[in-house]
């Protein structure tokens, strides 16, 4: 089960633990960028050096608490990805916790990391029902506001946050979850201020005149399968480029269970890209039964790893099968962060990514690592970019 790190090369390239100051205790709290940042090598096994060379970002979602304060979780940040995705610090409830009063020191902080580091940035997320600011909606779907108020409001968030970002943002996660699992449209307070979805295209617009060199994504859950919601976001897209709205592309979070068959999920990228598009996986993990609190992150059955190995392997594959597929992104890297054992407790689900709460390497992180370098060394995949873009 357990494999071992592969041997392709040396060390091949640095990166610099700026943007944060490094800590030796969890206790140190962030700081500014060091008047000289310290310089560090990662080896040519890494997740992001294999990425490199076939033209495929990997990334991950970082806790940016544990950002400089943790110097293990730092140092991997670093070294394994080439892109990165802040949890929580770009949604509104964050950046804007009291009306008309802007907080982007935390994402700001991110953004000089990934500066220094040489990572892209997605930024997640602009328009969504959830994590809201009281002040707005303490539910995401009722309101005190007029609708004029909330199209006025939602305008200015956009322009406001992707201008603060302008030139450092590479993908944007314009629109977040707008349908329900069974494919109708989310009756969130956008919906409900515009009378249908028409805030979507809006959104796309007021992103795009903000800053035009970003890439514009729609991104959500459950588009893995084939089903009424994916066939919804499909026909979404399909009218927003018929339309001519700047869209750029179609984000599959990717949250995947053992406990469920493995989804259709490279037809569903192809499709997706078939209309011009590009695709990425943005907040991939594999959660899987596990033991009750404080051994959640404990699989139940010793098999747990060989089924959560497969599934890693073949949603990382059905990215490499499809070029448009840009980026991939699981939603964080250990387990001691995720998200998973929180929302997941009955029963009780975790162990759902690919570090261990010490953070060191699983066995789905060899699987990661192996097929990218198998994929490296693919003729018709081999070569700087290999097509992608």
């Amino acid at each position: 089960m357990l494999r071992p790190a592969l041997s392709i090369g040396l060390v091949s390239a640095t990166v610099l633990l700026g943007g944060v100051t490094l800590a030796g205790s969890a206790s140190a709290e962030p700081g500014p960028a060091p008047a000289q940042s310290q310089a560090v090598k990662y080896p040519a096994d890494s997740l992001r050096a294999l990425g490199d060379r076939i033209g495929l970002r990997i990334g991950t979602a970082v806790n940016t608490d544990e950002l400089g304060s943790n110097a293990d979780y730092t140092r991997i940040t670093a070294e394994q990805f080439s892109t990165v995705t802040p949890e929580n610090v770009m949604k509104w409830q964050l950046v804007e916790p009291n009306r008309g009063t802007y907080d982007w020191a935390a994402a700001d902080r991110l953004v000089a990391f990934a500066k220094k580091n040489k990572q892209l940035v997605r930024g997640h997320t602009l328009v969504w029902h959830s994590q809201l600011p009281t002040w707005l909606s303490s539910d995401g779907y009722t309101t005190t506001l007029s609708n004029d108020e909330l199209k006025a409001l939602l305008k200015k968030h956009i322009q406001d946050q992707v201008k603060h970002f302008r030139g450092d943002i590479w993908q944007w996660d314009v629109v977040n979850e707008a349908f329900d699992d069974d494919g109708q449209p989310r009756q969130d307070i956008w919906y409900k201020a515009w009378g249908g979805l028409g805030y979507i295209a809006d959104a796309f617009r007021w992103a795009h005149e903000a800053d035009p060199k970003a890439l514009l994504f729609y991104n959500d859950y459950n588009l893995e399968f084939t089903g009424p919601k994916s066939n919804a976001v499909y026909d979404l897209v399909k009218t927003l480029k018929a339309q001519r709205v700047p869209i750029d592309g179609v984000g599959f979070q990717g949250h995947l269970d053992t406990q469920y068959g493995f989804p259709d999920l490279q037809n569903n990228l192809q499709r997706f890209a078939d209309l011009g598009l590009k695709v990425a996986e943005t907040e991939v993990d594999v959660r899987t039964f596990t033991q009750a609190p404080p051994n959640e992150n404990t699989p139940t059955s010793p098999l747990a790893a060989y089924a959560q190995e497969s599934y890693w392997s073949r949603a990382l594959q059905a990215c490499l099968a499809v070029r448009e597929c840009i980026s991939f992104t699981p939603w964080g890297f250990a387990d001691t962060y995720s998200w998973i054992p929180g929302w997941f407790d009955d029963p009780q689900e975790g162990a759902a990514l690919f570090y261990d709460g010490n953070l060191q390497p699983k066995s789905q992180y060899y699987v990661l690592q192996q097929d990218l370098a198998l994929a490296a060394g693919a003729p018709h995949r081999s070569g700087p970019g290999a097509g992608r873009h």
